[in-house]
């Protein structure tokens, strides 16, 4: 019989004095709070980056270099994009392109740039933001060969005329709402570049085969074609809550206490 040392024998798992073997307590699985968080942070970038990717709607480009000192800057055209610059430096405020476009005209409004582009696209910017946009109809049936020359028009009180060879129309430079549209005579066509302004009026030829020369020529302010007795129209940007309106005295006044 062979006698082993205390500490060579072995131990009997089933002994009462044995303490049992604690397995290691495997680490906490992460919590779902923890999990969304970290989802969090890892998705933020990515859609940040996804957005800073997605084009810009009509392919606008406007990139701001300083605040503009004067309310009017001056514009130019330069190659594909237009620049305003300040009267007073003559510093680059800002510079408004559209990615695969070519400005054709651009008209000062109060501190804003109207600009009409080569794809009949008519644009409003303060320098800021491009505010709005309006499509010319059929634009690509006249505008490569005829250019922007006379296309737009002021007609004063916040009104903007286009005029092209089938039609006049009128937009609300505030917000680019449509206010009104004349179109050209049967067999007769306006021309643009041969129209003038003359007071508050705006003096549009045109041209008919047949036509008396009273007829070859249009005249038109911000409240549309000036005929007699015409209609007034509202071309004020509309207020929350306009006042009451009588159509003979104007404004009607509010009744004081009860009827």
């Amino acid at each position: 019989m062979v006698v082993l040392p205390a500490e060579a024998m072995p131990t009997d798992p089933l002994s009462p004095d044995t303490e049992p073997a604690v397995a290691p307590t495997p680490p906490r699985a992460p919590s779902r709070l923890l999990t969304a968080l970290a989802a969090l942070l890892l998705t933020t970038p990515l859609l940040a980056a996804a957005h800073q990717a997605r084009p810009a709607p009509y392919g606008d480009r406007l990139t701001v270099h300083a605040p503009v000192q004067h309310p009017t800057p001056q514009l130019r055209i330069h190659r594909a994009a237009v620049e305003a610059y300040d009267h007073a430096t003559g510093g680059l405020r800002w510079r408004y392109t559209r990615e695969g476009r070519r400005p054709l005209t651009v008209l000062p409004a109060r501190g804003e740039a109207i600009t009409l582009w080569d794809d009949g696209l008519v644009t409003d910017t303060d320098g800021s933001s491009v505010r709005w946009h309006r499509g010319l109809p059929a634009a690509a049936d006249w505008l490569p060969a005829h250019g922007g020359t006379g296309v737009l028009r002021h007609l004063g009180r916040g009104i903007l005329a286009v005029v092209t060879p089938r039609r006049i129309a009128a937009y609300r430079t505030a917000d680019g709402d449509l206010r009104w549209v004349l179109p050209a005579r049967k067999g007769c066509a306006f021309r643009p570049e041969r129209a003038l302004h003359r007071g508050r009026a705006l003096l549009v030829a045109q041209p008919c085969v047949r036509a008396a020369w009273t007829g070859q020529l249009v005249a038109v302010d911000d409240l549309g074609r000036i005929t007699p007795h015409r209609t007034p129209l509202g071309n004020d940007t509309p207020t929350r809550h306009p006042e009451p309106r009588d159509r003979t005295t104007g404004p009607r006044a509010r009744p004081e206490g009860p009827p």
